[in-house]
């Protein structure tokens, strides 16, 4: 309604929470015009009381010089409400317009070499995904043999242990033996070994806010006392072992931490533990 009066002028601003003195039409347009919200209903007084203090619809009635229901029809047409008709504004049917959504496509997982145990074995016996290995890590497949591993006192008989009683995969690609001149097809995965980590889930949730390097899967090692933290990285970029040297150094420097060097062999084997918090990207979800 003060539109109507001042066209083109900001009729009302804020000062904090509240509105400002606002030009009053009723009193030679002064700025003794007060509005504030009252219980979630807009009203009015006048610094010079000038009107009546009011709500809206007392507004309404100096405006259009109107009362009861003569003003309440007046409301009704200006305001396009249309209550009272056939599809009027409290009475018609919530709709919303129907819109194509783009259709959300996953990226295809990644897939690398499975080698059934021990690790003398060196040919796959499979391929499989990154989202089947999360699916096996998390789920009970090697609960036993982890559990059974972890409780081992002796770093020599768990290192034998490990060796003979878990599968494991090349994160870094597909191979027909398992050593590097045997790679068939790169991943694009590279693995990062960290070992004896003193505080295991601040270190998680570290790298899974790092502002260089996507986590595509990050999971508790066999032994229960390190990380593996796979990444994804660009061979159009660096070979593998230049990339794995980058990333050494900037782990290096960023936690203060060094990190198995195996893991600049594209064909290093990865065992598969258990592991119920592993996380994989959820892009892949």
């Amino acid at each position: 309604m003060l539109r109507q009066y001042y066209t083109g002028e900001t009729v009302l601003s804020l000062s904090g929470r509240d509105c400002k003195p606002a030009k009053n039409p009723f009193n030679a347009d002064k700025p003794t015009l007060i509005v504030k919200v009252v219980d979630g209903c807009a009203t009015h007084t006048d610094s010079e009381e000038a009107i009546a203090q009011g709500n809206v619809f007392d507004f309404a009635a100096l405006h259009f010089s109107l009362e009861g229901q003569a003003l309440l029809d007046k409301l009704n047409e200006e305001l396009h409400l249309r209550i009272g008709k056939q599809q009027g504004f409290y009475a018609q049917a919530e709709s919303q317009p129907t819109v194509a959504l783009p259709e959300i496509v996953k990226p295809a997982a990644p897939v690398f070499s499975y080698f059934n145990k021990p690790v003398t074995n060196v040919t796959p016996s499979r391929q499989a995904s990154l989202v089947e290995v999360y699916h096996l890590i998390k789920g009970n497949e090697f609960a036993s043999c982890t559990s059974t591993l972890r409780n081992i006192p002796g770093p020599k008989e768990a290192r034998k242990y490990k060796a003979q009683n878990f599968d494991y995969v090349t994160f870094s690609g597909t191979f027909s033996k398992r050593n590097d001149a045997n790679l068939q097809r790169y991943s694009g995965l590279l693995t990062i070994d960290f070992d004896h980590i003193q505080d295991i889930p601040s270190l998680k949730v570290a790298l899974l806010n790092d502002h260089y390097f996507e986590t595509e899967l990050l999971f508790v090692s066999p032994s229960g006392d390190g990380l593996k933290w796979v990444i994804p990285i660009d061979l159009t970029q660096a070979k593998h072992q230049d990339y794995f040297k980058a990333v050494a150094n900037y782990v290096s420097h960023t936690y203060q931490l060094e990190i198995d060097q195996s893991g600049k062999d594209i064909s290093r084997a990865c065992f598969l533990p258990h592991d119920s918090e592993i996380f994989i990207n959820p892009k892949y979800l």
